[in-house]
């Protein structure tokens, strides 16, 4: 626990300013000594991701005791190292200036006398104001600050709580200290479910490797625990099974109890179950679990086939959610490492933010995760806010009541967080959606309520939020396009997806997948290809990276051929065709050389390529650029693309 000791403040600040001479650091200093780069920043993050994790929802609380008070609060890990912050717009601001940001290291080696590096040297909750700080960029502020220890004693954080001189009392730092505390409590709490949960699954896994159907009931006739192999036997789902009787299964329940009772089992006798489809013959079994009284408390039933086993019908329930982990194809160490990331995040209620180049596949992690997750027998919503018309948007997440607007149901409509409530919501090209609406997106996800356009209702909703998006979110806050508040409240977990250029020794594998299933689902014959074609391949750098990969097969399945380049190298033609892959954007590099090189050039020529690719229809080529049709349709209009190249663009 951590202790206040206010009484020889006055000493600490001495000694810390008496370090910071030692250290040579320059009163004028506005920066910290050291701010890690984001790979660094990833890496530690990665690290450290149950303590923020756990903090979280303290660093909210804290903060929402002096929300608009311009307040910020800090954690950073046991060297100063900012991992997460979150607070007021203005003074928020303020301290991004002064680079205040996760990476930033705030000891006093590097940044001098402050309330978390100083907190953290002397092992004590401090509140230095003022001149206090030994640089003068902090003379504005009063910062409340305690260590964090882990349930061995040992400081693996601190906590902090910023804000204007005059607006701090004396009490911040005993709310700063609680919070720690209680983060302290929580991890304590999680280190222990942690290891009970460990054991409850050694058991489970125990009794589930056996091949028999098990179950335990209480005195009652209630089914407490049931194994995997038992419900497959019944035909019934567990939680299903664990919401019976024993007798809606077992007709002889009263006779087995008796048995029991008299201190007898059934052993291995004959009996019939009724199982969701019809009786089954079994073999029972029955063990008492007794208390230390010798008392029984429950009873183990141990069911085994007598006659030929009734074949379930598995059926498979259809969802948006159908991509899984194990359908993720590649072997590259860091898009592995991010793979191992994603499962490891799944089971949080923290936001992810997935970021990567378009045709990276950003949905399909999203659906790995959500079915990886504790939710997957929930709701899994998409929604691609680049898609959706400016004017749409807000009823399409939030939805409306009867009358809200002119062409409004009669009957109202449940917006999109409504629907995946319980589940997952699936912001693509997050990036993209207008600012106004950022707004009410981020005061969904703090209150975790939602309010229906034309009504005053507040609906609680309980929904893991999963981002997306193409472009820089932190050069778009800094050019104004994107809010800070939002980046920070979704960013809690980033997965930054590389680009295939950058997972050279995935090619050939993805490619021979594409191969085979896309030849099973067109039924058509894979095309054979040489060595010489992969390698050209995998040279190549592939702007639409999977996406691109899968089209180019596709392409080749159907011309029963390979294209006549890659990459400016010729290949050989099937005798079938010997058409040339004229719409190929995979060109002589050399060619290259004098064009305009510009991203907005090459964004231009990419688009037009595509829309030949597809004759101009816009729907096709829309989905093929994973962009929404407005999008595309605003594309074509800034570039200037003239339509009439290929013929006409159309939307069939």
């Amino acid at each position: 626990m951590n202790n206040l000791n206010l009484s020889d403040k006055k000493e600490y600040i001495i000694n810390s300013h008496k370090r910071c001479k030692d250290y040579n650091v320059n009163v004028d200093r506005v920066f910290s000594g050291k701010i890690i780069d984001e790979n660094e920043l990833f890496e530690k993050l990665e690290a450290k991701r149950e303590l923020i994790v756990t903090a979280e929802p303290f660093m909210n609380q804290l903060y929402n005791f002096v929300k608009g008070s311009n307040f910020f609060s800090i954690l950073t890990d046991e060297e100063g190292c900012i991992l997460s912050v979150i607070g007021d717009e203005d003074i928020l601001s303020e301290a991004f200036s002064f680079k205040m940001i996760p990476g930033a290291y705030m000891d006093e080696v590097n940044i001098g006398t402050n309330a978390m590096g100083t907190a953290l040297v002397e092992g004590q909750a401090v509140q230095i104001s003022g001149k206090e700080h030994f640089i003068k960029v902090y003379h504005r502020w009063t910062c409340s600050a305690t260590p964090i220890r882990n349930t061995k004693g040992e400081i693996i954080a601190s906590l902090d709580l910023t804000g204007y001189s005059e607006s701090v009392h004396s009490h911040t730092l005993g709310m700063v200290v609680a919070a720690a505390n209680a983060i302290e409590k929580m991890l304590e709490i999680k280190k222990y479910t942690e290891e009970l949960s460990m054991a409850k699954m050694y058991t489970e896994t125990v009794i589930d490797s056996i091949k028999a159907g098990i179950l335990t009931v209480d005195l009652a006739g209630n089914i407490i625990t049931v194994n995997s192999y038992v419900a497959d036997m019944f035909g019934y789902k567990s939680d299903k099974m664990r919401k019976m009787k024993i007798w809606d299964l077992f007709e002889s329940w009263e006779k087995v109890k008796t048995t029991v009772f008299a201190k007898r089992n059934f052993m291995e006798e004959e009996v019939f179950v009724n199982a969701k489809k019809n009786k089954l013959q079994f073999n029972l079994s029955t063990y008492p679990i007794l208390d230390y009284e010798e008392n029984v408390r429950n009873i183990i039933f141990v069911f085994k086939e007598v006659k030929k086993v009734r074949k379930l019908a598995n059926k498979i329930m259809g969802r948006q959610a159908i991509y899984t982990f194990d359908k993720i194809i590649g072997k590259d160490e860091d898009f592995q490492r991010m793979v191992k990331f994603a499962k490891k995040v799944s089971d949080s209620r923290s936001n992810i933010l997935i970021m990567g180049e378009s045709g990276t596949g950003k949905e399909l992690f999203a659906q790995a995760i959500h079915n990886c997750s504790n939710r997957s027998q929930e709701p899994f919503v998409a929604i691609n806010c680049g898609a959706i018309p400016r004017n749409l948007i807000e009823s399409e997440l939030f939805g409306y009541e009867e009358g809200a607007f002119t062409g409004a149901k009669s009957s109202g409509q449940p917006g999109k967080f409504e629907i995946a409530d319980g589940g997952t919501i699936f912001l693509d090209e997050i990036g993209e959606m207008p600012l106004d609406m950022q707004t009410r997106l981020l005061r969904v996800i703090e209150e975790d309520t939602v309010s229906r356009i034309g009504s005053i209702k507040e609906n609680v909703v309980n929904v893991r939020v999963i981002a997306a998006t193409n472009k820089d979110l932190y050069k778009e806050v800094q050019n104004g396009n994107f809010r800070k508040d939002l980046f920070y409240r979704l960013n809690v977990l980033p997965v930054r997806l590389p680009p295939l250029r950058e997972r050279k020794e995935d090619i050939p594998l993805l490619f021979e997948f594409f191969m085979k299933t896309k030849s099973k689902k067109m039924n058509k014959r894979s095309v054979k290809t040489s060595e010489e074609f992969i390698k050209t391949l995998v040279e190549y750098e592939w702007p639409g990276n999977v996406r691109e990969l899968e089209n180019l097969v596709e392409w080749m399945i159907n011309m029963e051929s390979v294209p006549d380049k890659i990459g400016g190298r010729k290949t050989v033609l099937s005798k079938k065709s010997g058409i040339s892959f004229k719409t190929s954007v995979l060109k002589d590099a050399s060619a290259e050389i004098g064009k305009d090189l510009s991203l907005a050039a090459v964004e231009k020529e990419h688009i037009i390529k595509v829309l030949n690719l597809y004759d101009g229809n816009i729907s096709k080529s829309a989905k093929a650029l994973n962009i929404g049709r407005n999008t595309l349709y605003r594309k074509i209009e800034n570039y200037k693309i003239d339509c009439s190249i290929m013929e006409q663009c159309s939307n069939i």
